[in-house]
């Protein structure tokens, strides 16, 4: 009996034994795995680490190809507003390569061909023809225009939708032109006869002066087109309008703008008050405008940019957008000079 439990008491310790031995063993190997596990999970975490580090030591760089058509208060404003908001939004990731095409559609080809050759990573496109140009030039690097009327005129789009789709979008000048005709109608009632002073070689001021022809023929003007081919003849289509004319209306016109101070010293001496598409141009020779912020649309301009840079936003779906608000402004000294009178919800030009 003795022996018998003897028996049972050493087979009862050996089972203990190997009981204590396999919990043993299985500690071990969970905490070796568990140590391997957190070796292998600090690594990667260390690795990711790395790589962020990399990256914010080495950043994305963009490079901004910035074509403007010539130099007036809208184009520089719109230019300036979209470094700004570009600058805001992408810090010292972004540089600028900014070119003035100095009125010139040919050098806006030149200056678009040395951003493709060079791989810019987008193209600002001032104006019309710099838009034109961006259009012929490029169908991959992503295009935006900015200061441009009618995109669907100045691209060659028919039945244009609003979206241009493939490389290209931006942001539109366009101020509403039968609001424009109704401030003409609004400040000179009794005048008879119009004069449609632009550009020919722009396609979206023969747009804008045809709009305006049409609402102003139906307030009961007679309207006569003078389309200067450049600034070498403007002088003497300006002579001509001025002679014929009550009123001139000038369009968001380039060229125009360019030289306003010639046409003001043709039509302040000989009395022709001019409404203009746009500030800058009724800063230089207007009585009043219809006026947009080009500082704000370049700064909208701007923020579109950085979407599509950043990949936040595919280009080729991206809507024309269009100024939020338009204002009443006018010229004091020329309304002083030429006695007109505007209402009270007209707004002075800062001089």
């Amino acid at each position: 009996m003795r022996k018998s439990a003897k028996l049972w008491s050493m087979a009862l310790a050996a089972s203990m034994a190997l009981s204590l031995a396999a919990c043993s063993g299985g500690a071990g190997e969970s905490s070796a795995e568990a140590t391997e596990a957190a070796t292998t999970t600090d690594t990667e975490a260390a690795a990711d680490n790395s790589k962020e580090a990399d990256s914010s030591a080495s950043g994305e760089t963009y490079t901004v190809g910035i074509c403007q058509l010539v130099q007036h208060d809208a184009l520089d404003a719109a230019t300036q507003g979209f470094k700004d908001a570009l600058k805001e939004e992408l810090g010292d990731a972004v540089t600028f390569d900014e070119q003035n095409a100095q009125g010139d559609s040919n050098t806006c080809s030149t200056i678009i061909n040395s951003f493709v050759s060079e791989g810019v990573d987008l193209i600002l496109a001032n104006a019309t023809p710099a838009l034109q140009a961006a259009q012929a030039g490029t169908n991959e690097i992503p295009v935006l225009g900015t200061s441009v009327t009618e995109y669907g005129v100045a691209l060659g789009i028919s039945d244009f939708t609003g979206t241009v789709g493939g490389n290209i979008s931006g942001t539109s000048d366009l101020a509403p032109l039968d609001e424009q005709a109704a401030m003409l109608h609004e400040l000179f009632p009794d005048a008879k006869k119009v004069g449609l002073l632009y550009c020919s070689a722009e396609a979206n001021s023969q747009y804008q002066v045809d709009t305006v022809k049409a609402a102003l023929e139906e307030l009961g003007y007679t309207c006569e087109y003078y389309a200067f081919s450049d600034s070498n003849d403007l002088t003497t289509i300006v002579t001509k309008a001025a002679d014929e004319s009550d009123v001139i209306y000038v369009p968001t016109d380039n060229t125009a703008a360019a030289n306003a101070e010639l046409v003001n010293n043709v039509c302040q001496p000989a009395g022709v008050p001019v409404i203009a598409g746009e500030e800058g141009i009724c800063k230089g020779c207007g009585v009043a405008t219809l006026s947009i912020s080009y500082y704000d649309l370049g700064v909208g301009t701007g923020k579109m940019a950085a979407k599509i840079l950043t990949g936040e936003t595919n280009i080729s779906e991206m809507p024309i957008e269009y100024a939020p608000q338009f204002t009443k402004k006018y010229n004091k000294t020329l309304c002083e000079a030429l006695n007109v009178t505007v209402p009270d919800d007209y707004v002075a030009i800062e001089e």
